[in-house]
């Protein structure tokens, strides 16, 4: 951040008045919902980090790349909408970067605030090493499926969004337990919302609501608008 800071300013007359870029920087941060529980708590520290800096030093416009240093998923938190994330041969340079915007309603329930007992990271680089589904997911399946998520959300497809959200969860877990010693990230709670959302799309007919877990047991439900009362009251009375 202090390197574009330098690069952008230029020095222009008004640096002398501006806050010196040689200062040091305390960082002290503190999140109001589980830390290392799969609620993406790395990707909002660096996006909260990042965006702090630079309103420090007063940079402006897209500074996605820069979080990206930090967590790879950081990047996702800068922008708003659909965020195409990065992959192979895409560049560093931020052009990889697109957004949409889709009219959903995003519910996180909360399943556990233990932390995780495999970190992100760790669990990667094992699965890296041990599963071959991991391999096969990398270079098949999800350059498919990022293509056809695209079209769902450019196409307002809810109902393709949601299947398909499901599915790529759902093989993410299968990798996990691929992986070698296996990974559970799951658990009861986790299964018991998978199975709810299921049982709640049958009795409507098609699918209203959809899950996807990261690594971790806390869900995330993409709905419309329409359905939050309805699906938050079923969650109240599964979960009293």
């Amino acid at each position: 951040v202090r390197r574009l800071a330098r690069k952008r300013r230029g020095g222009s007359a008004e640096d002398a008045a501006a806050l010196s870029l040689s200062y040091k920087v305390h960082v002290a941060t503190q999140n109001n919902f589980p830390t290392a529980a799969g609620l993406a708590s790395s990707a909002a520290g660096y996006a909260c980090l990042v965006s702090v800096l630079a309103r420090l030093y007063g940079l402006e416009g897209d500074l996605s790349e820069v979080a990206r240093r930090g967590s790879g998923s950081a990047c996702r938190s800068m922008l708003g909408g659909f965020v195409q994330p990065w992959g192979l041969g895409i560049p560093l340079d931020g052009s990889w970067c697109s957004c949409g915007v889709m009219s959903q309603h995003l519910v996180p329930p909360q399943v556990s605030e233990e932390k995780k007992q495999v970190g992100s990271t760790a669990g990667m680089q094992t699965s890296v090493d041990t599963s071959p589904l991991l391999k096969h997911r990398a270079e098949v399946v999800v350059p498919e499926r990022l293509a056809q998520m695209t079209q769902h959300i450019l196409q307002r497809d809810f109902e393709g969004f949601g299947k398909l959200a499901m599915q790529d969860s759902n093989q993410f877990h299968a990798t996990c337990l691929d992986t070698f010693p296996p990974i559970f990230y799951l658990n009861d709670i986790s299964r018991h919302i998978i199975s709810l959302v299921h049982r709640f799309n049958a009795h409507h007919g098609h699918i209203k609501v959809a899950y996807t877990f990261d690594a971790g047991p806390n869900a995330v439900i993409f709905t419309l608008e329409d359905t939050v009362a309805e699906f938050v009251e079923v969650v109240m009375r599964s979960f009293p």
